[in-house]
């Protein structure tokens, strides 16, 4: 059963959102290349172009997720992190349909992201294709690379 989680925007250098970022940061470059490690830092999520949102359940933050406007009505999904103790909780898929309704309230025609095509991404990958999201080539500023997965949704 999922708990039932309050969305909220955040500023991402707050001490419960930062402990959360910091835990993605250090599984991402512990887990991908550091050449192909993309995961953005909290200064650079805390950019105005960037928007961070938390997933709390009873008082505690523990999913985060982001949107970069990336411009031209295209926003990149960020920085995806459910809390190990929260995990196979829903709390992944909810964050992913809170950050998507975000986007179309924004009124969003493409989202897109980049992951690892390492195994220990394979969770996220799935989340994102069960929820509509297909192979895409480099976009933005990505070059293609074996370790990097593109994908894209048009939510």
């Amino acid at each position: 059963m999922r708990p039932t989680a309050t969305f909220t925007a955040v500023d991402p250098r707050t001490e419960e959102v930062a402990r959360l970022l910091g835990a993605h940061l250090r599984f991402c470059r512990d887990s991908t290349p550091l050449e192909n490690a993309h995961a953005l830092d909290l200064d650079a999520l805390a950019a105005p172009a960037v928007s961070v949102h938390a997933a709390g359940v009873d008082g505690e933050v523990l999913a985060v997720g982001a949107l970069q406007d990336l411009g031209g009505s295209h926003l990149e999904l960020k920085s995806m992190h459910v809390a190990a103790s929260a995990r196979r909780l829903g709390l992944g898929r909810a964050m992913l349909e809170h950050l998507l309704g975000v986007a179309r309230d924004r009124r969003c025609t493409r989202v897109s992201l980049e992951t690892s095509a390492a195994d220990d991404f394979a969770p996220a990958r799935a989340l994102y294709r069960a929820a509509g999201f297909t192979a895409c080539g480099p976009y933005a500023s990505y070059e293609a690379s074996p370790q990097a997965c593109f994908m894209t949704l048009a939510p």
